[in-house]
């Protein structure tokens, strides 16, 4: 069994968020989703709209998604990859470079992000239409 895994916080989940998780699905057969906390989100000085617990709902109802875990901070993806015996970390092109270090413990992919879909761009679009 080939295992995947990515992370992210997949706050106001849109297209990009489910193009990214169907396409990590279909490199492996078991797809595990590190989800990020509250308390990690405000450590990396984001904040989401909907709590851990409720984002977890959300991802779990997802087809392509077996198992969400919480990511509580930078350094658990070494534990994560190992205790779970993972084959693939994927992960969007924005962060290319960034996660190199870990093709010590299995292969890395960058995917392409959807174009034309974000959560910024989101947010950004609500708050201009309020004005």
């Amino acid at each position: 069994m080939r295992k995947v895994i990515t992370y992210g916080t997949y706050d106001l989940l849109h297209y990009g968020h489910i193009m990214l998780i169907k396409r990590a699905k279909s490199i492996g057969d078991y797809l595990i989703v590190g989800l990020s906390t509250d308390e990690f989100n405000y450590e990396k000085g984001k904040r989401s709209y909907f709590s851990y617990e409720k984002r977890k709902v959300i991802l779990e109802s997802i087809q392509y998604i077996d198992e969400v875990i919480p990511e509580k901070n930078w350094k658990q993806k070494v534990n994560d990859i190992k205790e779970r015996n993972i084959d693939v970390f994927v992960i969007g092109d924005d962060w290319k470079g960034k996660f190199d270090y870990l093709n010590e413990y299995c292969e890395v992919i960058y995917l392409p992000r959807t174009e034309g879909i974000s959560t910024s761009l989101i947010k950004e679009e609500i708050s201009k239409s309020e004005l």
